[in-house]
């Protein structure tokens, strides 16, 4: 645990009620994601040949790291490469290499649909197949499903599965039908108009393959995309599918400090409220959101096919990029989807291996960055259900956003509530109180706490531990406990709790500028 610096003022009241379970959340919001972007496959989970790989070229090291974050479901291959992939690239023992237009590189095709429904497999994820709506069409996205979900015999598609050696179908439950196809980046954008209507016919063609299948769709946070989206094509999808990288890396690679990057840190709760008000302005609230690409950090790809403008992709996998700063805006943003549990049902950290993810995978090894324990915490730490509370908070210095952020969670054996408390301070310790169901705990409990030596700590190879959670018994007076500056911190409380005689010694909760009511943070009017 960092020591540097003391709080003298209460960060935060929180208050938890225990008068409800709580909202049972979608373990999908644990998702990960992989691109075929520079070495996030090849050179990444995939390398045949290494020693540290299997007789299918997987890399054991980073099989046994991913099963450490629990991913639920795993989203591939793009992103933006799928607007110009062709799965049938991709198939069959007999495969052809390709340039991709969308990152300007060739790719061999050797880690195509079978390998990553077999690795997902491997890593105890799901399978989430995202199509190719940019050159493709709802043709080639149906025969897709039918390659890989449909019984041999069923019709040409699969039995070429089974040609290939895979008789049996894949199953593959999760489908996308396109990637950011609103933007002039990518690779076959549409127009809304264009984009609600081969939506509404490719869904059509995928669930008369499989009804069974769930899908979803590229969409954004803005009523001139959506509405007609939804109109259109909502009656057949689970869910719309948002981005958001708060750190506009793409031309320069100039990633902000401390303070910069964690002003951000409202950023996602803000693209869930705009979208979950879309969605309710249709009426369509079997709908959900999938946050199915984010990050903090935007990739780095400057434009041009020169030489020099791929190795520019190498700065993505500059360890010291990854901070408390990348730890602490990653668990806020958590808490914003947990939070609003009941509308959003999935997001997939972007990517899972290399560039900005959450492991850096080298011939040698992995490095766990700083995203890495805090998305782990979550997959693992938390109780099932999030429970309703209300707070109140300091802010940090220019007003962006609270001093702490919080998570309150009751787990399904009635016995235990973990609260995940985040500190953004980058050098005070703050006071935080915590009430549940009226009552200020009293005692030593287990924690696991998160920070660093310094606000810029981050893990790389000569130091792959610098930044590390630690298992550690937390002192709580009357609710009170104190949280390290630039912090993760994780504590159990066993329910019943011994609970302390007495007020609760706190700043009312008007004294305080931020405040927590539901699902958002907002700044107090004075």
């Amino acid at each position: 645990m960092s020591s540097s610096g003391v709080g003298t003022a209460v960060g935060a009241r929180i208050d938890v009620s225990l008068a409800t379970p709580g909202t049972r959340y979608a373990r999908d919001v644990f998702g990960h994601f992989v691109e075929h972007f520079h070495r996030q496959v090849y050179g990444g989970l995939f390398e045949p040949g290494s020693d540290l790989s299997d007789e299918r070229g997987f890399r054991l090291d980073v099989i046994q790291a991913v099963r450490e974050l629990a991913p639920p479901v795993v989203r591939w291959p793009g992103g933006c490469f799928v607007s110009a992939y062709h799965w049938l690239d991709g198939v069959g023992p007999q495969r052809r290499p390709h340039y991709d237009p969308a990152w300007r590189v060739t790719d061999p095709n050797t880690f195509g649909t079978a390998e990553f429904v077999a690795w997902c497999r491997a890593v105890g994820a799901e399978p989430y197949l995202c199509t190719n709506a940019g050159t493709g069409t709802a043709e080639e996205m149906s025969a897709w499903v039918e390659y890989t979900n449909a019984p041999a015999g069923r019709g040409r598609w699969a039995d070429l599965r089974a040609e290939h050696g895979s008789p049996e179908p894949f199953d593959v439950r999760w489908w996308s039908i396109g990637n950011e196809n609103y933007g002039d980046w990518e690779i076959g954008a549409k127009t809304a108009a264009e984009w609600a209507v081969l939506v509404r016919e490719s869904a059509k063609m995928m669930l008369r393959v499989d009804e069974g299948i769930h899908l979803l769709t590229a969409a954004r946070a803005e009523l001139g995309w959506t509405l007609p989206l939804l109109t259109e094509a909502g009656r057949y999808l689970d869910m719309i599918s948002i981005h958001g990288y708060w750190d506009d890396l793409w031309q320069a690679d100039e990633p902000s400090a401390y303070g910069p990057a964690v002003s951000r840190s409202l950023g996602p709760q803000t693209e869930i409220e705009r979208t979950r008000n879309i969605l309710g302005a249709v009426d369509l609230s079997g709908v959900g959101i999938a946050f199915d690409e984010w990050n903090l950090r935007g990739w780095h790809h400057p434009d041009g096919t020169s030489a020099e403008a791929i190795a520019a992709r190498d700065r993505n996998d500059d360890n010291s990029t990854y901070t408390m700063a990348d730890a602490v805006f990653t668990a806020g943003f958590l808490n914003a989807c947990l939070r609003n549990a009941d509308v959003v049902r999935m997001a997939n950290v972007a990517p899972t291996v290399n560039t900005r993810g959450p492991l850096f995978v080298h011939p040698g090894g992995v490095v766990r960055r700083t995203t890495f324990h805090v998305l782990a915490l979550y997959a693992q730490a938390l109780g099932e259900r999030v429970l309703e509370s209300t707070a109140a908070g300091a802010d940090l210095e220019g007003g962006a956003v609270p001093v702490v952020d919080h998570l309150a969670t009751l787990h399904d054996d009635g016995r235990r509530v973990t609260v995940a408390l985040t500190n953004r301070h980058p050098t005070d310790a703050v006071a935080c109180v915590l009430t549940l169901g009226g009552h200020a705990p009293t005692g030593t409990f287990d924690a696991t706490v998160l920070d660093g030596p310094g606000p810029d700590a981050y893990n790389d190879v000569e130091h792959p531990s610098r930044v590390a959670p630690e298992r550690v018994r937390v002192e709580v007076t009357e609710g009170s406990l104190l949280l390290p500056p630039h912090s993760v911190t994780f504590v159990d409380l066993p329910l019943p709790l011994p609970y302390a005689a007495g007020e609760v010694l706190a700043p009312a909760a008007h004294d305080l500028p931020w405040r927590l009511v539901g699902r958002s943070w907002s700044r107090r009017t004075p």
